[in-house]
């Protein structure tokens, strides 16, 4: 299972291993769910809303994401094909 800050700046897939952003994990894998989507890093907020399974956080990251986008979505949108996330099992983990 990835960390969490693994799974929130996963980048894409090589087979079995994750491939993590990590530049952006150095300087964002501190902040909170709701600080990613204030700072407008959306995609985050949403893995870091997935990664810890509490609705609350995900109904955050939709309403910080519909004001910044002036959009009126809601849990029925496809967030996971908008953003790209979806709950991967791998154990392994390639920083670049």
């Amino acid at each position: 299972m990835l960390s969490r800050e693994d799974f929130i700046f996963t980048i894409g897939y090589d087979g079995p291993a994750a491939i993590v952003d990590g530049q952006a994990k150095r300087k964002f894998a501190s902040l909170s769910t709701k600080e990613l989507a204030e700072k407008g890093l959306f995609r985050a907020a949403y893995s870091s809303a997935i990664y810890s399974k509490d609705p609350a956080e995900l109904d955050l990251v939709i309403a910080t994401y519909n004001a910044a986008a002036h959009t009126n979505y809601d849990r029925s949108f496809p967030f996971d094909r908008l953003f790209g996330v979806f709950p991967v099992e791998v154990n392994k983990v390639v920083v670049l």
